[in-house]
């Protein structure tokens, strides 16, 4: 099934395919009132400064850019060395390679940003293959269609359950572990930082990783451009705070990594997932947990 979806869609022309998915997302705008409350609550909610019809035309955007990632997707198995130039540019490639010399590994984390599919695509034609940290699908077609295509260029694809010990052995063996850390989470797996001005419930996994092994950290994302290409940027390796107090520790290298996704998404809005419940968790309810644990310890 996944092979004959993958081939289908694939025949179409890539601005064909691209006009039929920005249409299909288009309309999910409007028929989803739902999706699109979210999204329209969370843009004011971030940009108060804005007016209703900025908030309305990013919103919008943010749809027409899922349409493009999804249409973008199929297109990913016929990348190659030799053609991923005609599609995306590379901006701080040495500082991955220059990561890679500790021989530690390398966290390289992003957010759902541009195409965020793409970005480690073109590193692993360019540099080496990555190891991507995902969340699975609820559904197995979906899932293993997904799946196929993230690991046709060489990627390994491994589900975030129960996977550090095998982020473990791959960041000894100096290999890039792929981390999108933009998504809410249980506060029980994360720490409250600023995020648009709002505590978010962020995985603390990076932050902790990051302490234990020493491994080097690099941000990156990647953008669509005005012609319809993409700009893949590395940034530098970002300093990790040691101050000898983990919880701390945590809390402030997690902010830290955080500041640099928005700092992104502020430049460019309407290319992130704000249909996400990215404000999900509230701090309350870590609140209340202790407070009930207490109770009942007495």
């Amino acid at each position: 099934m996944t092979h004959i979806i993958l081939k289908c869609f694939s025949a179409i022309p890539r601005e064909s395919r691209r006009d039929l998915f920005i249409g299909m997302f288009r309309l999910f705008y409007y028929l989803s009132a739902r999706q699109r409350f979210i999204t329209i609550h969370n843009l004011r909610r971030a940009f108060p400064e804005k007016s209703a019809d900025e908030i309305i035309a990013i919103a919008k955007g943010v749809y027409r850019t899922l349409g493009i990632v999804a249409a973008d997707f199929f297109d990913i198995p016929s990348l190659t060395k030799e053609n991923i130039g005609d599609l995306v540019e590379v901006e701080g490639l040495e500082n991955l390679q220059k990561a890679l010399e500790k021989n530690k590994g390398v966290l390289l984390f992003g957010a759902h940003f541009g195409n965020w599919e793409l970005a480690v695509i073109a590193i692993s034609l360019l540099l080496k293959p990555v190891v991507v940290i995902y969340r699975p699908f609820d559904s197995s077609v979906l899932n293993n269609l997904v799946a196929l295509v993230r690991s046709s260029t060489g990627n390994t694809p491994l589900p975030k359950e129960r996977a550090m010990r095998q982020m473990l052995r791959s960041l000894k063996k100096n290999e890039i572990l792929g981390i999108l850390m933009d998504q809410n989470v249980a506060w029980q797996e994360g720490v409250f930082v600023d995020f648009f001005g709002r505590h978010a419930c962020t995985t603390n996994g990076l932050a902790l990783l990051s302490l234990y092994t020493e491994a080097p950290v690099i941000p990156g994302y990647i953008v669509r451009l005005e012609n319809g290409k993409y700009r893949l940027v590395i940034k530098e390796e970002m300093q990790v705070i040691r101050a000898g107090d983990e919880d701390a520790d945590i809390l402030i290298n997690t902010q830290n990594f955080t500041r640099v996704i928005e700092d992104a998404v502020r430049e460019y809005p309407d290319q992130w997932l704000w249909i996400h419940q990215r404000w999900k968790t509230k701090p309350w309810q870590a609140a209340k947990t202790h407070e009930e644990e207490g109770a009942a310890n007495k």
